[in-house]
């Protein structure tokens, strides 16, 4: 199992990009985001999609000392400060334990990177913590995240070169 972790999020300032690292978990592979400060709002779009789009997704609210305190698997922080995440990817797809990947919002407290077993760079220069995310799931992953299908969804994709078509579950359920 993997969880993402985002400290620092801030309800007025952090919505869109929070929401956006909750819909990049998703879709690249993680099982569950756990966000350190409520916010129902959030809580209430990923689940929403989860509904439409199926998968087993969670989304909950922590704090995130504690939690990372209790963890019983091993926590990899995503950070510009770190070595680089490609250099232990083999040792952390072989890691047997749940994983949670930390990333943070603002300048995170020094005393996550004691707290956490990897500190790992995505680059050395300043970037976004979405992307982050994205290329290290999708490294871990090794771009498999995508062969995987959601039997409880409401709502997919059918994929075409020209226009957009959704299926909904029941057959010719089709919306263009």
């Amino acid at each position: 199992m993997i969880t993402v972790l985002r400290i620092g999020h801030r309800p007025q300032r952090d919505k869109r990009i929070t929401t956006h690292v909750a819909l990049v978990a998703r879709a690249f592979g993680a099982d569950s985001i756990i966000i350190n400060q409520e916010d129902p709002k959030i809580e209430g779009n990923i689940e929403s999609v989860v509904d439409s789009w199926g998968g087993d997704f969670s989304v909950e609210h922590a704090n995130w000392r504690s939690f990372i305190r209790s963890f019983p698997g091993k926590i990899v922080h995503l950070t510009m400060y770190g070595i680089p995440f490609e250099e232990k990817m083999d040792e952390i797809r072989e890691i047997k334990e749940d994983i949670c990947v930390i990333i943070g919002a603002e300048k995170v407290p020094s005393e996550l990177y004691k707290e956490a077993h990897y500190n790992l760079a995505v680059g050395n220069q300043p970037h976004s913590e979405v992307a982050a995310l994205a290329m290290f799931l999708d490294r871990y992953h090794e771009g498999k995240q995508f062969d995987r299908t959601h039997e409880n969804y409401k709502m997919k994709i059918k994929p075409c070169e020209n226009g957009k078509v959704v299926i909904g579950r029941e057959e010719g359920n089709n919306k263009k």
